[in-house]
């Protein structure tokens, strides 16, 4: 199993930081907002002790294996504050990391690594702004601290992080690439467990609040997405790229399977 503005800059590789720097200035607002001095734009929600109470769901979906966050993290590098947790997740951001498709899977490591660098150190985010990356064999990794299990907020999808979860897919999956099978394999296994904790159908659409007008919708306006969106769903942006885009129906369709609709 297992971002007009630019598309999400995190290009892995030792010799990939300086173009995480470079990018910086353009895709910083794109994620997170969160600038050196700055708050998180995650006025949420409840503090980090409070773990929201569940109900049980009739559509509730196989967890899927994944790889916890201390295996690319040996140990936290930046300082960061606590997590902020939503009530509920209704909502999946699917992006690409926008780096070379050619790695092999066993490197995948040291690439969210590098991804993490990028963003809370070099350019002073809270932590690595997705919940989750999947790299091309299908592998899931643990991405944003605060709990696998919980609706942890990101920093993934300006105006839109709060009950959303931000899925990336290790690569650059422009308009006719090919997305890897067990990729989209992967993506539809954390979207059917995670929607399916507050039993929301992946292929249905959902409504979701603005928080900043740096999205294409401004501050307080209410829009309707997909359950399972892009990125470019919510920000003017390429990520997660054409070929990306294109899978989203079936990555729908395969979640629904998974949750026994």
């Amino acid at each position: 199993m297992r971002v007009f503005r630019v598309a999400l800059c995190c290009v892995p590789g030792a010799s990939a930081l300086g173009l995480l720097l470079l990018c910086a200035a353009g895709v910083d607002p794109a994620v997170s907002g969160v600038r050196a001095g700055d708050q998180p734009p995650h006025t949420s929600l409840m503090p980090a002790a409070a773990a929201p109470v569940r109900r049980i769901s009739p559509h509730l979906a196989p967890y899927p294996s994944i790889v916890p966050r201390s295996k690319w993290l040996a140990r936290d590098t930046y300082r960061r504050p606590p997590a902020r947790f939503a009530d509920r997740i209704e909502a999946v951001f699917v992006h690409h990391t926008n780096s070379p498709n050619g790695y092999d899977c066993a490197d995948a490591p040291r690439i969210i690594s590098t991804v993490y660098r990028g963003q809370a150190g070099a350019k002073h985010w809270d932590d690595i702004g997705y919940n989750f990356l999947v790299d091309r064999c299908g592998t899931i990794y643990e991405g944003r601290a605060g709990g696998i299990d919980q609706p942890v907020v990101g920093a993934h999808a300006q105006g839109f992080n709060r009950r959303t979860v931000g899925i990336a897919a290790i690569g650059r999956y422009t308009e006719g690439v090919p997305v890897p099978q067990r990729m989209i394999d992967a993506i539809a296994a954390i979207v059917a467990w995670k929607l399916g904790v507050s039993d929301i159908d992946p292929r249905s659409r959902v409504r979701l609040e603005s928080s900043n007008s740096l999205s294409k919708y401004r501050k307080g306006t209410t829009a309707l997405f997909y359950a399972v969106s892009g990125h470019s769903d919510g920000y003017q942006t390429i990520c997660p790229g054409g070929a990306l885009m294109a899978e989203l129906p079936a990555i729908r369709e395969i979640a629904a399977r998974l949750q026994g609709r």
